[in-house]
């Protein structure tokens, strides 16, 4: 697997990770006063959602930029 397969495979992942982070906060909070660790657990997944996200919306304006071009000869 390659560096951009990674990339999208753990973004993939990290979805999941913020989502099931997201639910049990929403739980946690109609349970009653929940613990900062519950309240600030979405917050690192969302970052790393982030930079990935933002690694692979750039990627093909770095890939045109480079001139480099796809087996097939299209763009």
């Amino acid at each position: 697997m390659n560096w951009n397969a990674w990339i999208r495979q753990g973004h993939r992942w990290l979805s999941i990770a913020f989502t099931l982070a997201v639910i049990a906060n929403f739980v946690a909070m109609g349970l009653g006063e929940p613990p900062a660790l519950v309240v600030y657990s979405p917050l690192p997944p969302l970052f790393l959602l982030l930079f990935s996200g933002l690694y692979m919306f750039a990627l093909p304006y770095a890939v045109k930029r480079r001139g480099t071009r796809r087996a097939g000869g299209q763009v």
